[in-house]
């Protein structure tokens, strides 16, 4: 009896011991991981801060709506406002359909599964290319192969391939979502392949493919690499037309040229917050477009 006792209290001491060791480690890696992501908001929030702390005071209608000009000692990013825009509609008008097509093609008809398999291994390898090569390759591509001149068109085509693979997944993953028994009933009631695709998989599917298109376009807003080989790094105000085969410096190229090539550190910082402001949008856009878009 005493002997049972004994094994049962040294049992118990044994269990306790155990217990405690594993809530050691427990409040050891919650500790971990909440200092881990308190140390990365503050880094962020330090970021954020310090960019509008040194761009706000030099932010100005003057700055945003006017042309940088020598003669007259103004300092102006209304052309490369433009020139975003200008980008982002090439990219997008080239690589939305072409994406989508690319993704609907591997998802609902292609039947030779080795194959797909090769084409999403290369897409997923191609988003972990750095972006200076891709301006490498377009600059070869683009101007000296096919001799379109540096301007927004090259730097579009250029970012068409970066962004391309990027389309291709996210619509591929929004696709593979929609439920198998929604195209057997489309198909059961007589509709053809491409009719049920497009009437029963795209609208199902629409608010993934709408998330990767303005995160597509978050990437455009804030590429600066690949368009300085591409895009050039001019700073004269051009219409749509003029501007794709005319040096025409977007945003990110222009932030690079104020900082490092003219010492503007501080219109540099202006342009940093306006940057931060649209990526902050878009990726807010995105998300309140996925919610909504799946609600309905």
């Amino acid at each position: 009896m005493q002997n049972a006792v004994a094994l049962d209290i040294e049992n118990a001491v044994e269990h306790k011991a155990i217990f405690s060791k594993r809530a050691l480690w427990n409040y050891g890696a919650k500790a971990l991981i909440w200092s881990s992501s308190i140390l990365t908001c503050l880094l962020l929030i330090f970021m954020i801060g310090y960019i509008f702390y040194r761009g706000v005071p030099y932010l100005s209608w003057e700055l945003l709506t006017s042309q940088s000009s020598y003669v007259k000692q103004v300092i102006g990013i209304f052309p490369n406002l433009l020139n975003t825009i200008y980008i982002i509609i090439v990219a997008m008008a080239i690589v939305l359909p072409l994406g989508t097509g690319a993704a609907i093609y591997l998802t609902e008809y292609a039947t030779n599964k080795k194959l797909v398999n090769i084409i999403e291994f290369a897409a997923e390898s191609l988003t972990g290319i750095p972006s200076i090569i891709f301006g490498l390759v377009g600059m070869v591509l683009f101007a000296e192969l096919f001799g379109i001149k540096q301007g927004i068109l090259a730097g579009g085509l250029t970012l068409v391939m970066m962004i391309l693979p990027v389309i291709i997944r996210t619509t591929q993953e929004s696709l593979k979502t929609v439920p198998n028994a929604y195209r057997e009933g489309s198909l059961a009631l007589g509709s053809s392949k491409w009719h049920m695709i497009r009437t029963v998989v795209l609208p199902n599917a629409i608010d993934g493919i709408v998330t990767g298109g303005i995160l597509a376009i978050g990437r455009i807003v804030g590429e600066s690499a690949a368009l300085l080989f591409t895009a050039g790094f001019g700073l004269v105000l051009n219409d749509f037309f003029t501007a794709l085969e005319s040096s025409s410096a977007t945003l990110t190229v222009a932030l690079y040229v104020y900082a490092s090539e003219r010492g503007e550190t501080g219109v540099a910082f202006a342009i940093a917050v306006i940057l931060m402001t649209l990526t902050l949008i878009l990726n807010f856009t995105a998300n309140y477009s996925a919610k909504k878009l799946k609600n309905k």
